[in-house]
């Protein structure tokens, strides 16, 4: 699942970019303050993933998978 939600979590990146550009286009506070939530949440998910990975990839190594 590491490959689609890294995927979705770059939408919410890009759609909250938007959203910002947007909101600092209409001087528009809450559609600003939307996107940069959005960011900072795509941003936070993929942190987990990078900490899901490794992780994973640490109990592979420890039951001999990765040899």
């Amino acid at each position: 699942m590491g490959f689609e939600d890294r995927l979705g979590n770059k939408g919410e990146e890009l759609a909250g970019k938007a959203k910002e550009a947007l909101g600092n286009a209409s001087d528009n506070d809450e559609l600003r303050n939307e996107g940069k939530a959005d960011q900072a949440s795509a941003g936070l998910k993929d942190k987990i993933e990078d900490v899901k990975d490794t992780v994973t990839d640490a109990i592979d190594n420890l039951r001999g998978k990765n040899n």
